[in-house]
């Protein structure tokens, strides 16, 4: 008995068509077998294939691969889901509920023009990495710190981070499962930028991560002095994030992420 499924494919955190990070989004009854997802998400290699099914109680359950991976945690996927519940399957619906395959949950709501994503802070904290970062990065950093997740490295100014091409074998050998190099934005154009390299789950460099601003927004809200914040993540696609710290809640420190989507493609996939 074959399958039949949907797949859309929507660029996020961008106004435009080959803007942002594309990801492949699938709507299910019910999940698949774990490894049939995965073979899709390495068969689409994109930066994630997302997988989600409607709840009784109206929320959603929500599944993110890697091509390499499932992850626990995913901005862009998330944002690209949300596009398709709330902009183009349900336009009527208010706001989205994600629940993870971890335990998180992840409300979207409509804000000016864009999809804003409540999302859990992950601040980063002081690192000493297994491998020194001025061999990996070809920079000496201005600082290092990292979450259990993912490593953060401040460099001197934006060029610097639109410059950096890191060391493959030095990120594969890294203790953490992204790299991501920021620093400052220059002139008023954003706040701060960043890059995101995550080979580890066989995505060199990420164009556009949500899930790092967990990391990024409470590490410039306190630097900057100042809790909403434009982010630019300045990879060869490029895209633009709008972010607010919102400060300890019920389910502890939270971050906005918001940003705007553009569809580009819908097919269907057929499964034996």
């Amino acid at each position: 008995m074959t399958l039949t499924l949907t797949l859309y494919q929507i660029d996020a955190f961008t106004d435009r068509v080959f803007g942002g990070n594309p990801a492949a989004v699938c709507p299910v009854d019910e999940w698949p077998d774990a490894a049939v997802m995965q073979a899709m998400a390495m068969e689409n290699n994109l930066s994630e294939t997302v997988f989600y099914r409607a709840r009784p109680d109206g929320d959603f359950d929500i599944r993110y691969f890697t091509p390499k991976a499932e992850l626990d945690l995913a901005g862009h996927p998330t944002l690209a889901t949300a596009h398709l519940v709330l902009e183009m399957l349900q336009p009527d619906r208010p706001a989205a509920t994600f629940h993870t395959h971890f335990g998180e949950t992840l409300t979207v709501t409509r804000r000016g023009g864009a999809l804003a994503m409540d999302f859990p802070a992950r601040p980063p904290v002081d690192w000493t990495p297994n491998r020194d970062l001025a061999d990996i990065l070809g920079v000496e950093p201005e600082l290092a710190a990292a979450n259990p997740r993912g490593g953060l490295v401040l460099l001197r100014d934006e060029a610097a981070v639109r410059a950096v091409r890191p060391d493959l074998a030095g990120l594969m050998a890294l203790d953490r499962e992204l790299l991501i190099v920021t620093a400052p934005g220059s002139g008023t154009d954003c706040d701060f930028v960043s890059r995101v390299f995550a080979p580890q789950h066989g995505v060199y460099e990420d164009p556009v991560t949500g899930s790092a601003h967990c990391a990024l927004i409470p590490f410039w809200a306190d630097r900057l002095g100042k809790d909403v914040l434009l982010a630019r993540q300045v990879s060869a696609r490029g895209g633009v994030l709008y972010c607010r710290a919102l400060g300890e809640g019920e389910a502890g420190a939270r971050v906005e992420i918001a940003g705007r989507c553009a569809p580009y493609m819908v097919g269907q996939v057929t499964l034996p």
